[in-house]
């Protein structure tokens, strides 16, 4: 497997190839189909289509875990405890770590390639149709199974 961007089947009109050095990147400007990308890392998922699908999984596996970290409630903080500096230093970290992980699928998806797109989509949208809507259930008493 070859990481050099000449014949590796990259070559599209929508493909802007850059001199940088020596080396020839290949930088799509517009959506493609195929498994043959580069996502987050160079040279990954290569040419093998395993190795692709394994990357959409990744993607909407992250997408997933952004949208639960948008609604989870792991870290409660009581009004006057003891250990507000500690909860709230907790809280920053999850929410540290929810935007590591959005940036992380935005950059995914600026590979241009469109089951990362469609992975990232599905992945933030199920995320949400599962963690988004229980939390508004929940909020709302929806859940409640005394109230029925």
């Amino acid at each position: 497997m070859s990481c050099t961007a000449p014949g590796n089947g990259f070559q599209s009109n929508s493909t802007v190839a850059t001199m940088l050095g020596r080396r020839r990147i290949p930088i799509h400007t517009s959506f493609y189909w195929g498994h043959r990308a580069v996502i987050l890392f160079k040279c990954w998922p290569g040419d093998s289509a395993g190795m692709y699908a394994l990357a959409l999984i990744l993607v909407f596996v992250m997408a997933v875990l952004v949208e639960w970290l948008s609604f989870t409630n792991i870290v409660k903080l009581k009004p006057g405890a003891s250990n507000d500096v500690v909860g709230s230093l907790l809280r920053t970290g999850l929410y540290g770590v929810r935007t590591g992980f959005s940036y992380l699928v935005m950059l995914a998806v600026m590979s241009f390639n469109g089951g990362v797109f469609l992975a990232a989509i599905f992945g933030h949208v199920i995320g949400f149709m599962v963690f988004g809507t229980m939390a508004i259930l929940k909020k709302s008493g929806g859940l409640d199974s005394a109230k029925s």
